[in-house]
């Protein structure tokens, strides 16, 4: 009997080291596997600069999907027991970019569309449908021609409004010339003390149109699976400080699975007119208060 409780043991003993070696080999396997994939994904990389580097269009989009749906009924622990609600959110941003020896064109396009639903099925009176949460537009064609590495002669036409709620009410277009300023890859600076600010809305009590100077600075990168860019636009009018802008919006992902990921998008804004406008008072009397968004989601990138 003892021998054979014996014979038992050390074959359990045997079975478990063989198992912690299969063990450790396989994992011994797995990081030498992991450790050559960052090697690839490296040449890959050096490849893609490489690639970038050449002259011809670059296009590419990338953004956030963030969204929830939830239905209650007789749920009576919360205030509206019968609930139905949701929202989405979906935030673009695209380029395409024509680098040549001697000049340059960069065209970009952000947008940020979101949709709320809040229905009780108690009351006759709310609104069932999705209404608009989040409406953001813009759109800019910046060109030039280069004097230097650095530095170069450029005209840029920037056009900001909404699109599901009072599309072009207001409607913010500049129109300008200048220098563009790329001192490291990747940073772009735009001034142009030469641009007009013209501005499309009913309410002529706030809303004026007005020379200045424009001024935009972009930086976008990606470091292994982060992703992020950040953007920078501001007029400064010459006839009225009240008449002056500034936007700072802001993109952010991490690549989860192939094009897949998670990601974070914010952005604020400071601008007397609207303010003006969404008070109902004259342009120097508005209480202009930062205004700001986030959006929260997974990433896409094409």
């Amino acid at each position: 009997m003892n021998k054979k409780l014996l014979l038992s043991i050390l074959l359990l003993v045997v079975a478990t080291l063989s198992f912690a070696q299969t063990k450790e080999e396989l994992e011994a396997q797995k990081a030498e596997k992991q450790a050559e994939a960052s090697k690839f994904q490296g040449e890959a990389d050096a490849i893609q600069a490489q690639i970038d580097a050449l002259p011809g269009w670059r296009v590419g989009a990338f953004g956030t999907i963030g969204g929830s749906l939830s239905k209650f009924n007789e749920w009576y622990g919360q205030a509206t027991p019968d609930l139905t609600s949701g929202n989405i959110g979906v935030t673009v941003n695209a380029f395409a970019n024509r680098i040549e020896d001697k000049y340059f064109w960069r065209n970009t396009l952000n947008a940020n569309l979101g949709w709320l639903k809040f229905d009780d099925k108690n009351d006759p009176t709310d609104d069932d449908s999705f209404r608009s949460a989040a409406d953001v537009f813009n759109i800019s064609s910046l060109y030039g021609r280069n004097l230097s590495k650095t530095w170069a002669l450029s005209g840029l036409a920037e056009y900001r409004t909404t699109l599901l709620d009072n599309f072009n009410n207001p409607g913010f277009l500049d129109l300008g010339i200048g220098a563009t300023w790329t001192p490291i890859e990747n940073l772009i600076v735009v001034i142009h003390p030469l641009n007009y600010n013209f501005v499309f809305a009913d309410n002529d009590a706030a809303f004026a149109s007005s020379a200045g100077a424009k001024i935009v600075a972009d930086y976008g990168r990606q470091i292994g699976a982060v992703s992020f860019k950040t953007n920078f636009s501001t007029f400064q009018s010459y006839e009225d400080s009240d008449l002056s802008n500034w936007t700072w919006t802001n993109s952010f992902s991490y690549r989860l699975w192939k094009m897949i990921g998670v990601g974070f998008d914010f952005a604020l804004r400071s601008n007397q007119q609207e303010a003006a406008n969404v008070q109902g008072v004259n342009l120097a009397d508005a209480d202009n208060k930062l205004q700001s968004f986030y959006t929260v989601g997974l990433t896409y990138k094409f």
